[in-house]
């Protein structure tokens, strides 16, 4: 999984911080390397070559599907190998939640992460395990089974613990949509073909590095969207084929309730504590 932006980067500090999660040749989740996890392709054929006649309007389409996400009322999930992520953003009211869980507990190390923005607030709860989890600086500090308060001026621009009310879609959806080549429908809703990943880089969905390694593929990455019948994203999978060092691999997008996603709930203050440095070193 390569996504790089929940509650503006929780999830690529899972991903990718040294020492806590990454992922063997075969796939295998481990301990202090540096590598992207992947997901096998699903091979869902896409669309290439010339523009299909009324692809003009597919992308407008999408283009228009991610309109509802700038409300900041809804529910999503971003899923890759051994990682998935979902949670609730409720601008109404100022609040957000998202639960990141990266591989198993069978794993040499796995770590499990539940974060709530309820504006001025936030807290974070750490689950670390494996049989390496020992070795993360500070862990004893870290494993403490409840939530701790963050510090908002040690929090302040941070991409990792951070939540940005302004830029409130957890996954970048609708810079992703700008960088799609090709597109044609495949039935009601129903839409597949090619995206620039290197221009929606800044989407955060997508590793730089992963960008780097597949060259001149990132231009032209198949890409499968399905939209509801009020023309709004439900789903987006971009298929990243194999490059260098890293798998094929699918991004997986869901967004739903738009419009009745409810706010957050703030945990109970018995179940609070202040965050200690580790916890800030462990994610700047």
């Amino acid at each position: 999984m390569t996504v790089r932006r929940l509650s503006a980067g929780l999830v690529a500090a899972a991903l990718f911080t040294p020492g806590l999660a990454a992922c063997n040749a075969d796939g295998t989740p481990t301990a202090g390397s540096s590598a992207t996890p992947t997901v096998s392709a699903s091979g869902t054929p896409a669309a290439s070559g010339s523009a299909a006649p009324g692809s003009g309007d597919a992308k407008q389409a999408l283009l228009a599907s991610t309109r509802e996400i700038s409300n900041g009322n809804f529910r999503f999930t971003m899923s890759g190998v051994g990682s998935t992520a979902e949670g609730r953003v409720h601008e109404p009211t100022q609040s957000a939640e998202m639960r990141v869980t990266v591989g198993k507990p069978t794993d040499d190390l796995f770590m499990k992460l539940d974060l709530v923005h309820y504006k001025p607030d936030s807290w974070v709860k750490v689950e670390l395990g494996g049989a390496t989890a020992n070795s993360v600086p500070g862990v004893q500090k870290l494993n403490l089974g409840k939530y701790q308060h963050l510090d908002q001026t040690r929090i302040k621009g941070n991409r990792n613990l951070g939540f940005d009310f302004d830029k409130v879609d957890p996954a970048g959806s609708e810079v992703l949509t700008q960088g799609i080549t090709e597109v044609r429908q495949t039935g009601e809703g129903a839409y597949a073909g090619t995206i620039d990943v290197s221009k929606a880089a800044e989407a955060g969905s997508v590793d730089p590095t992963v960008i780097t390694a597949l060259g001149a593929q990132a231009k032209s990455v198949p890409f499968t969207a399905k939209l509801d019948p009020q023309g709004r994203l439900t789903e987006m999978v971009i298929q990243i084929p194999a490059a260098g060092q890293t798998k094929a691999q699918d991004i997986k997008i869901t967004y739903a309730d738009y419009g009745s996603a409810t706010a957050a709930q703030k945990p109970p203050a018995d179940q609070v504590v202040e965050a200690p440095a580790e916890l800030y070193n462990l994610f700047n």
